[in-house]
């Protein structure tokens, strides 16, 4: 009896081990900075979530910034396009279907979250995140991957 109660407990304690974490958090910061570099989304998870704070204290018309995801093939296109669009548009060209997921543009102290349908993403394809406000790409962008 003891021994099936240890058991028991011991399973309990290690479940949030075998469970999947379905969402990360990247900070942003007034020197066009993100803190991860890439993300690992498990192949478990039904959806993935990314929320996006910006730790800087500027506003987002001089330092705005947003998360925008698609394949590492559209990068430029999606980059170029959304430069043309206005702040008002997140910096994201309107129905760009190149676009996997966005959050909208966010000054200092504020934050957003998106929420990814893992069924959109494929093992082994190349995907790349990065800030559409004209000018950051440059630095801020990463890479994300279906976990294998």
């Amino acid at each position: 009896m003891r021994q099936t109660l240890a058991l028991a407990l011991l399973g309990l304690f290690a479940l949030p081990l075998w469970a999947a974490d379905c969402s990360t958090t990247i900070e942003a910061n007034d020197a066009m900075q993100y803190n991860q570099k890439s993300i690992e989304v498990p192949k478990t998870c039904k959806q993935f979530t990314v929320t996006l704070k910006h730790t800087g204290k500027l506003p987002k018309a001089s330092m705005g910034h947003n998360w925008v995801l698609g394949s590492a093939a559209d990068e430029p296109g999606i980059i170029a396009d959304g430069m043309k669009a206005a702040a008002a548009e997140n910096y994201v060209k309107p129905d760009d279907t190149r676009v996997i997921a966005h959050t909208k543009l966010i000054g200092g102290g504020e934050s957003d979250s998106v929420t990814i349908a893992v069924a959109k993403l494929k093992a082994g394809e190349n995907y790349a995140y990065f800030c559409t406000f004209p000018g950051h790409a440059a630095l801020m962008k990463g890479t994300l991957a279906l976990a294998k």
